[in-house]
């Protein structure tokens, strides 16, 4: 079977060119360590995790993956990401790929230290600025996806971002399947992060409700919350999240009252799948995901469809 070579299989040593995203509460050893046996690049979430947490969480999946490739999501506006990005090098994690901010800082060290660093875009001139920085790659990430998003459609991003920068670009938000891996080689990327379709994964953990949601979901069971707060977020529809964006849009909560209902929203729907008062995040895409299987399975399936359309373009 094809492991589909590009300059991201070169660069962080994986089968396939796949990058299970960092998603907060959910992207743990159980599922990274799944993906990364599976010939993809599995993430721990940084999040704001007590640091001894993470240094469990990061040798339990270097003992589960010997000498395969995985990585750590940090988010730079978390309070613990002076002691993550400390972490990583002390841990000896290969890859990084970092958010909500700019990376600049750390780049010389983790650089020194041999790791390999991706942050996620949601414009040109955010790339550019992380090309500038060092970084190895770029994850442009559309609207489509789940959790906080920008603007931008990955359909629009992606080939925008491809022609600006000279290092591999990898296409995330909207992709479930192989035709989606496809259409984003057909733009300019050399790789894919996908979150939405390892929620289904038989590995990830989180509740079985949160699960069910995702399998169950329909076209238009995504919703954006959040947009006037200035961080606009995709979940899955529920009483929760339209409550929500009803007090959005009738002005019967405020910003700052919204802030305050949403405060651990995610955990709740994570460990607790607590309906009435959780988050369940997910992309636009939760309607292509039809079955819980194995994460392996998942890659493999997906590889082999884009491989098939990629070769009926040559």
């Amino acid at each position: 079977m094809t492991s589909l070579k590009t300059r991201i299989t070169e660069l962080l040593g994986c089968k396939y060119p796949i990058i299970q995203g960092g998603m907060a509460w959910i992207a743990e050893s159980t599922l990274a360590s799944a993906v990364s046996n599976g010939g993809g690049i599995g993430l721990i979430a940084g999040g704001s995790a007590p640091i001894d947490y993470l240094r469990e969480q990061i040798r339990k999946t270097k003992a589960a993956v010997g000498n395969k490739p995985f990585g750590v999501n940090i988010m730079l506006m978390s309070p613990n990401a002076d002691d993550l990005a400390k972490l990583v090098i002390e841990e000896s994690v290969p890859i990084v790929t970092t958010g909500a901010g700019n990376p600049g800082k750390y780049m010389e060290d983790w650089k020194n230290a041999g790791i390999k660093v991706i942050p996620v875009v949601p414009s040109v001139a955010l790339a550019k600025r992380m090309e500038r920085a060092g970084a190895d790659a770029v994850v442009a990430e559309g609207t489509e996806s789940g959790g906080h998003i920008g603007e931008n459609t990955t359909m629009c991003l992606v080939p925008q971002v491809a022609d600006a920068v000279e290092i591999p670009v990898i296409a995330a938000g909207g992709i479930a399947d192989g035709r989606g891996i496809a259409a984003s080689f057909m733009l300019g990327a050399e790789g894919v992060q996908l979150g939405t379709r390892f929620l289904a994964a038989e590995e990830c953990q989180v509740h079985p409700t949160y699960k069910q949601l995702v399998v169950d979901a329909k076209d238009t069971d995504s919703i954006v919350t959040g947009r006037y707060t200035g961080h606009p977020c995709r979940n899955v529809k529920t009483k929760f999240s339209k409550k929500l964006a009803n007090g959005e849009r009738d002005g019967s909560l405020s910003p700052e009252e919204f802030e305050n209902i949403i405060l651990g929203s995610l955990r709740k729907a994570v460990q607790d799948g607590n309906l009435e008062e959780g988050s369940f995040l997910c992309g636009a895409i939760a309607g292509m995901v039809k079955k819980t299987e194995p994460a392996k399975d998942m890659i493999e399936e997906m590889f082999r469809e884009a491989e098939t359309l990629l070769n009926q373009c040559r």
